[in-house]
């Protein structure tokens, strides 16, 4: 039983409004679902990712509009990795440097990085990965050009060896590479399938905007995380009880190195509310929220989409 790779990576973040102008208008992801967080339905819970939201594009988003910044340490996802196809990091760099957005250039080994943040500090990557078709051209950019989801993750630790033990040992990560700085842990999915461990020791971090707040990793069904569960408690994971969060169901364990880490399963997807035409066009609530759908909406910052001006 192993996990194909990341299904979803949720962080926290400031205004609203500027998170859909910079995910959206800047990298080309779509926003597939606007909802709330079902655990604090005041709270937007933002999904940006392909066309249809499949698992292994998604970044989403809790907004903080009044919320302190974060502190980026332990036990969180340290930079978040997109994938992009070969040859294009140039006009990468060109349209981020445009949009006015400090950008790094790195190589990590024979990798080409482009290193930036978004406007709430999360600290964001882009690499070269394989090639995928089918991507439509979307806020003038080009579909060869297109973020195609993650390219994976590199999770900061206080225990680098107890988080690398809980990728290979309950999730099924195999190591592919190890450096004085990162050891790299690869699954067989076609998106989000590498996981880098930063091998040096961090003091924990704190929550707020800049800052993730966990990373879900994909159970194909509910009879796999059902397994997944077992297998988590028979490693000593605190594992919680399944949660429906309506378009995938969820648990949660924090592993030995201070990351949270949820199993989400892939079914049912964002179409259960919505048709995939007009995925992410208006606030959709769970119905435990629908009766309050006045208050929460009171609350809630609007939303303008630039493709909707």
């Amino acid at each position: 039983m192993k996990t194909t790779g990341i299904h979803h990576i949720t962080a926290i973040v400031g205004d609203p409004r500027e998170n859909v102008q910079f995910y959206e208008r800047v990298l080309g992801l779509h926003l597939v679902k606007q909802t709330v967080n079902f655990d604090d339905p005041l709270t937007y819970h933002l999904y940006f990712g392909n066309e249809e939201g499949a698992p292994g594009t998604l970044m989403t988003f809790f907004p903080w509009p009044k919320g302190r910044p974060g502190k980026i340490g332990g036990g969180q996802v340290g930079e978040t990795v997109f994938s992009v196809g070969k040859g294009v990091l140039p006009f990468w760099l060109a349209r981020l440097q445009k949009e006015g957005i400090p950008v790094e250039e790195h190589r990590r080994g024979e990798e080409h990085i482009l290193l930036f943040k978004d406007p709430h500090g999360l600290v964001l990557q882009l690499r070269e990965g394989r090639s995928k078709e089918g991507a439509k051209d979307f806020m003038g950019i080009a579909a060869a050009y297109r973020i195609q989801g993650f390219r994976g993750a590199v999770l900061y630790s206080m225990n680098p060896q107890k988080t690398e033990r809980a990728l290979t040992d309950f999730l099924g990560f195999e190591e592919v590479r190890r450096t004085k700085d990162y050891a790299r842990f690869e699954s067989a999915g076609p998106l989000g399938n590498e996981v880098d461990v930063y091998q040096v020791p961090m003091e924990r971090g704190s929550l707020g905007t800049g800052v993730v707040h966990h990373i879900a990793f994909r159970a194909k069904d509910e009879q796999e995380q059902e397994a997944f569960k077992e297998k988590g408690q028979n490693l000593s994971y605190g594992v919680t009880e399944v949660k429906d969060r309506k378009y995938f169901k969820a648990i949660y364990l924090r592993e030995g190195g201070g990351n949270l880490f949820e199993i989400a399963t892939d079914p049912p997807g964002f179409s259960v509310d919505e048709e995939k035409e007009v995925l992410g066009r208006k606030l959709m609530l769970p119905e435990i929220y629908e009766d309050r759908r006045g208050e929460i909406e009171s609350v809630l910052l609007p939303l303008r989409r630039h493709h909707e001006d």
